[in-house]
């Protein structure tokens, strides 16, 4: 009679946290995948489950009362079967210096919270099979496992530059468009004087935009940007919006038209104005001279359907969806000249309206091209 092969016994996955939440909703989502889990509410306590039965992976808080998880951490290192069992912090802290903190206690992976439940399942299989490769090449493991680090606190100090760049740039900007608004109210400035101001004006309010969509791009990349709807006006806010692009407008002999069917809309006030603001401008700066750029919105089904049309050449039906990825311009041949933008403008506006649960897109005008989108949830008579 042939003997059946015995099933190796699962992973054990020691979950090390004082939230009782965090470590329910961890088990739940590891246990589901087969893996045989362990819980302890701080370090001692998970110091002594380790030594009575090591586990295969520790997944392991940072701040805990008592021993912390980089102590926590340290002494698993110094236990006899704990020299090689993966070791992943689960922290709130997303800097630099408690990466290096974890990276330095003997960590082998680090992720922030909130844990997706995905995340936390491929950040274990990753660590279990790193382990096994460990063992195997560990040449080729630390080489690997050191670029990976290089990576992340690449990002890391990427995301303390973001932080720089949005809030160290905003307030000179701010304070540009603030003077050149007095000059603008100078009745003593000659008329040439006055329309460089104007210029100043949406210069500096151009570059305003796109340092906070940059910010909300950042956001959209690490799942953070959430619209906070109100009920808004539609008819003020289009007349906000022609206002803003209606120096831009004229200096290029376009005219600006908006109408509405639609009363009001539940959205993010400052998003879908950014995001209209970036339709418009990319309009008037490809519509010929003497032309119309039309901003309407109507009723489709549950949502408002919103539509920036202009007179331009149009955008190729292969360009219509890559347009709105960064960094993406059109030139060359019969294409648009930077039909893109300025590379980030329409990216972002793809992000914020996907952000409300509505979508993007862009239909041939005959001529020229309409930039169509929905927003779900508009509301009538609020």
């Amino acid at each position: 009679m042939a003997r059946i092969p015995e099933t190796p016994p699962q992973p054990t996955i020691l979950i090390v946290d004082d939230n009782a939440a965090n470590r329910a909703l961890a088990q739940q989502t590891l246990e589901d995948e087969g893996y045989r889990v362990v819980l302890a509410s701080g370090g001692e306590e998970a110091l002594a489950l380790f030594a009575k039965d090591p586990a295969d992976c520790v997944l392991l808080d940072v701040r805990m009362p008592g021993l912390d998880g980089f102590a926590v951490c340290e002494r698993i290192r110094a236990h006899a079967e704990g020299a090689e069992t993966p070791v992943v912090f689960l922290t709130a802290l997303r800097d630099v210096d408690t990466f290096d903190h974890a990276l330095r206690s003997g960590g082998d992976d680090f992720l922030t919270k909130p844990v997706r439940p995905t995340e936390l399942v491929i950040r274990v299989q990753s660590a279990l099979k790193l382990r096994q490769l460990r063992s195997e090449l560990r040449e080729h493991y630390d080489l690997l496992k050191h670029q990976r680090d290089d990576l992340l606190r690449v990002q890391l100090q990427k995301e303390r530059l973001m932080a720089f760049v949005v809030h160290d740039l905003k307030n000179p900007v701010n304070a540009m468009d603030l003077h050149a608004q007095l000059l603008v109210r100078d009745k003593t400035l000659r008329a040439e004087a006055h329309e460089s101001a104007a210029q100043i004006r949406v210069a500096a309010r151009r570059l305003g935009r796109m340092i906070l969509n940059l910010l909300d791009l950042s956001k959209a990349d690490e799942g953070k940007l959430t619209p906070k709807r109100t009920s808004i006006e539609v008819s003020s806010l289009f007349h906000k919006v022609a206002g803003e692009i209606e120096v831009a407008a004229r200096e290029r002999d376009v005219r600006l038209e908006v109408a509405t069917a639609v009363d009001r809309v539940g959205a993010d006030d400052d998003l879908l104005q950014r995001t209209l603001v970036n339709l418009v401008e990319n309009a008037v700066r490809h519509a010929p001279k003497g032309t119309v750029v039309r901003l309407d919105c109507k009723r489709a089904g549950d949502a408002a359907e919103i539509r920036v049309a202009d007179a331009g050449k149009g955008i190729p039906i292969a360009m219509r969806v890559q347009i709105f990825d960064p960094f993406v311009q059109l030139e060359g041949g019969n294409l648009p000249s930077s039909r893109g933008g300025r590379g980030l403008g329409l990216a972002f506006c793809r992000l914020a309206v996907e952000a409300h649960g509505g979508r993007i897109w862009i239909e041939d005008g005959n001529p020229g091209a309409v930039f169509a989108l929905t927003i779900p949830d508009a509301i009538e008579g609020v």
